[in-house]
């Protein structure tokens, strides 16, 4: 149930009037220094964000904005500024998404398809980047585990530089 509700929400964001002021493709030029410093000081931006996207009232913080299952649960009420800074530092990922789903949400912006293949690419990298490493293990080649290591190297690279476009865009 809880996973329709969620490709509910998903289709009910691509229905959304709004755009967001700078798409993915084009954040690196739109602010190349705070690009620079989302990729450098990811966890630190995502916090600034976080706290902007609460209008810096932090009585309204809810681990992960209410988009995981431990959302809530995490004693969010008694320690906020404290659990926001574990969450951009031992849940990055999930951190920038849902400031980004947050914002999206209160503002009726949708999701562009190019955003979308963007997205897909780094998630599609991460897993084949997965499964050569598992591959490698298995097989146990030298080359093969240095191109491992190669490709999990662009993934994370890739990774960086999307939280660090989504976070330019937020």
């Amino acid at each position: 149930m809880a996973s329709q509700a969620h490709l509910d929400k998903m289709q009910l964001r691509q229905n959304y009037r709004n755009l967001w002021h700078t798409d993915l493709m084009h954040a690196i030029q739109a602010d190349t220094p705070y690009c620079c410093f989302a990729f450098w000081c990811g966890p630190c931006v995502s916090y600034l964000l976080r706290k902007r996207a609460l209008y810096n009232d932090m009585s309204r913080y809810v681990c992960c904005a209410g988009y995981m299952p431990c959302s809530g649960r995490c004693g969010e009420s008694k320690c906020p500024e404290f659990c926001l800074c574990t969450e951009v530092f031992l849940c990055f990922g999930n951190s920038v998404a849902s400031t980004r789903f947050l914002l999206q949400d209160e503002f009726n912006i949708q999701t562009t398809k190019c955003d979308n293949c963007i997205i897909g690419f780094m998630f599609c990298l991460q897993q084949i980047a997965c499964i050569f490493s598992i591959v490698a293990m298995i097989v146990g080649s030298e080359e093969l585990s240095e191109a491992s290591q190669l490709l999990n190297c662009l993934a994370d690279m890739v990774y960086c530089t999307v939280c660090a476009c989504m976070q330019v865009s937020n």
